[in-house]
């Protein structure tokens, strides 16, 4: 039973030191979805494709970083596994081993929907933060809360592809802000960057644009085809948008 509580215990370490380098990753200025991808990635060992291995290779607070979760993921994965072969050594009754995974499979439940949980991802990311402001030099913001990504609305990125609704296009020609869509950078295939873009900053096909707004609207965007279809699809988004912005807010109870 030891060895069981042993090994939840490494893979709820294995969870809090993702999130920690998700976090830091965050604050060195990589999106959301980039920042997460690439923690999970380098914790697993799955490696990332060419141009996010660039992103990490050239910046030196980003590889100490993975660097750090690649020798953690390294060591966690020989320690889950030799903890999972004693679990389960040394005993042959059936009902003693069907017991022992009830037990795991009731942790690993528990650390799945601890890791939902908004309530606890909210938590512990304040307790993060205010952790490497205190013990690093690394200039963090809660940009979970502050942007409210928690919710309905995420920072995402999106590859133009040839043909999309957005490519050869300025961005004062596509109203995304009437969208409820904010455009952050645009990321060139030659490698530039353009920050807080204006609207004259025309989209070619193979951009990357670094997205803030609702995760169904940024969706659709990704898929959206040009053409008269893209545009309908525009058209139905700017008016959700007007829909959500003159929604009364709900009345606060007051005791």
């Amino acid at each position: 039973m030891i060895a069981i509580a042993g090994l939840v215990l490494v893979l709820l370490v294995a969870l809090l030191v993702e999130r920690v380098a998700f976090t830091a990753l965050i604050a060195t200025g990589l999106p959301f979805e980039a920042a997460r991808f690439q923690a999970r990635s380098a914790l697993t060992g799955v490696g990332f494709t060419t141009i996010e291995a660039e992103t990490i290779v050239n910046h030196p607070v980003r590889r100490r970083i993975v660097m750090w979760l690649m020798l953690l993921g390294n060591a966690g994965l020989i320690t889950i596994v030799g903890t999972l072969f004693f679990s389960f050594a040394g005993t042959s009754d059936t009902d003693e081993v069907m017991l022992r995974f009830g037990l795991l499979a009731a942790g690993l439940i528990a650390i799945g929907l601890l890791a939902r949980s908004q309530l606890f991802e909210r938590a512990l990311t304040r307790t993060i933060v205010k952790s490497l402001d205190r013990w690093t030099d690394l200039e963090v913001r809660d940009m979970v809360n502050l942007m409210q990504l928690t919710s309905d609305y995420a920072v995402t990125e999106i590859q133009v592809q040839p043909g999309d609704w957005v490519a050869d296009q300025p961005l004062s020609e596509l109203h995304l802000p009437e969208e409820g869509v904010l455009v952050l950078g645009v990321q060139r295939a030659d490698g530039s960057f353009i920050g807080a873009p204006r609207g004259g900053t025309v989209i070619h096909a193979y951009d990357m644009l670094v997205l803030y707004g609702r995760s169904s609207v940024l969706t659709d965007l990704d898929h959206r085809p040009g053409g008269v279809a893209g545009d309908s699809a525009h058209v139905a988004a700017v008016e959700e948008q007007v829909q959500i912005m003159t929604e009364p807010d709900e009345p606060q109870d007051h005791d």
